[in-house]
């Protein structure tokens, strides 16, 4: 399964997340929370990038960047079953053995990336022009259905 891809898919989980549970977990840890006055997580377009740890970018940017290596070199080896994005990590052992099974999951894998990537693009333009977080403007869909 393409790792990022699914970084894609928790994107669109964790910026609600973050509005959702990032007072919470700041004052558990005494941190200052990093969503703004109107509860919105940092972005390029409602700002409040500059509250994130350098370190923590300088990790981000690193672990990126040896992932990236990593399929570099797999891909470099002639590996017959390497395709761009596979990088062999599946714990839960969820890619299919079987040919249609796999090929079902990437066409899977990609719908559901690009849905991501158009909701975390929504969330962004959203708050942006609304001035309002996510999980406000729209709680239904951020609250418990029980």
């Amino acid at each position: 399964m393409s790792l990022f891809r699914s970084i894609n898919n928790k994107a669109a989980v964790g910026w609600p997340a973050s509005e959702l549970w990032d007072k919470a977990f700041a004052s558990q840890f005494g941190l200052e929370p990093m969503l703004d006055e109107f509860n919105r997580a940092p972005s390029l377009l409602n700002g409040g990038l500059e509250r994130v740890s350098p370190i923590w970018w300088g990790f981000c940017l690193g672990l990126t960047a040896a992932i990236d290596m990593y399929g570099i070199s797999k891909a470099r080896r002639g590996d017959d079953n390497y395709r761009p994005g596979m990088l062999g990590f599946d714990p839960f052992n969820f890619y299919p053995a079987d040919k249609k099974g796999q090929e079902r999951v990437e066409l899977a894998e990609i719908k559901h990336g690009r849905l991501a990537m158009l909701t975390v693009v929504s969330y962004s333009w959203q708050e942006w022009t609304t001035k309002m977080a996510v999980v406000d403007e729209t709680p239904a869909l951020f609250a418990p259905i029980f």
